[in-house]
C-alpha cells in the first residue's frame, strides 16, 4: 500500500476559519509551511500515532507532524527508543529522520487558533482520518494522544463515544482491525506539570510494542 492510498488534500480549505487563519499566519511568517500538514512516516505502518493538530511554530512551520515544537521532543525520543525512528529528534522536514513501522498524523490537519479546533472543524477533517484508519493493515495499533484525538478516532469508525472512554493507558479493541491505546498528550503543559511523565509515556509505548505483530 502506498501513501497515495490515503485521502489527503494539501490544498484543502473546507474550514473557513482555519483557511483564513493560515492566510493570516503566512503574512506574519512567510517562511512557514502554513498548509494542511500531511501524515509522516511508513505508508505500511501498523502503528499510527494520532495527535490533535499542528502547532504554530512546530508542524505549521516545518510541514512535519510534531517537528519543531516541545510536544515532539518526548514523542520522537520514545519512537527512537522503541525502534520506530532512526533518530531521537525531528528537527526539520528535510532531515535524515525516517520512521519504520510507524506513521504520525493529526485529527485536524490545519493549525487552529490558540491550538483549539472547534467541533465542526474536527468533524470536517475526520474524513481524512477515517480513510487513513481504513487503510491500516490488520492487527494495527492506533496511539491516540489526548481526548480530542481519541474521540476523532472513535467517530471515524462510527463508534459510540460512550462505549470508549478516554483515559491514560486505556486500551480499546476496535473490532479485529486495530487496537486503540490512549495517552495524555505530550504537550509542554502536560510534561511540565508531570501529568504525563517519561515513565508513563514509555509504559504505553511498551504496551503498543507488545500488541504489534513481530
Amino acid at each position: 500500500m502506498t501513501s497515495e492510498a490515503f485521502t489527503f488534500d494539501p490544498d484543502c480549505r473546507q474550514c473557513p476559519r482555519l483557511a483564513q487563519f493560515l492566510d493570516d499566519v503566512r503574512v506574519k511568517h512567510p517562511d512557514y509551511y502554513c498548509r494542511p500538514v500531511p501524515p509522516f512516516g511508513d505508508p505500511e505502518a501498523q502503528l499510527l500515532v494520532v495527535g490533535l493538530a499542528p502547532g504554530m511554530h512546530g508542524a505549521n512551520a516545518t510541514g512535519r507532524p510534531f517537528t519543531g515544537d516541545h510536544a515532539g521532543i518526548l514523542l520522537y525520543q520514545m519512537l527512537y527508543e522503541f525502534g520506530f525512528a532512526t533518530h531521537p529528534e525531528s528537527v526539520a522536514a528535510d532531515d535524515q529522520l525516517r520512521l519504520t513501522g510507524c506513521r504520525i498524523t493529526n485529527a485536524v490537519k490545519c493549525l487552529p487558533p490558540d491550538n483549539k479546533p472547534i467541533g465542526a472543524e474536527i468533524n470536517t477533517c475526520n474524513q481524512f482520518l477515517a480513510s487513513e484508519l481504513a487503510g491500516l493493515p490488520p492487527r494495527s495499533v492506533v496511539f491516540a494522544l489526548g481526548g480530542i484525538a481519541h474521540r476523532a478516532v472513535v467517530r471515524s469508525v462510527g463508534g459510540r463515544q460512550a462505549a470508549y472512554k478516554f483515559g491514560h493507558a486505556a486500551e480499546h479493541e476496535i473490532s479485529d482491525h486495530f487496537t486503540m491505546l490512549d495517552s495524555y498528550h505530550c504537550s509542554r503543559y502536560n510534561t511540565n506539570t508531570r501529568r504525563l511523565t517519561t515513565e508513563m509515556f514509555r509504559a504505553v509505548f511498551a504496551r503498543a510494542r507488545e500488541l504489534l505483530p513481530v
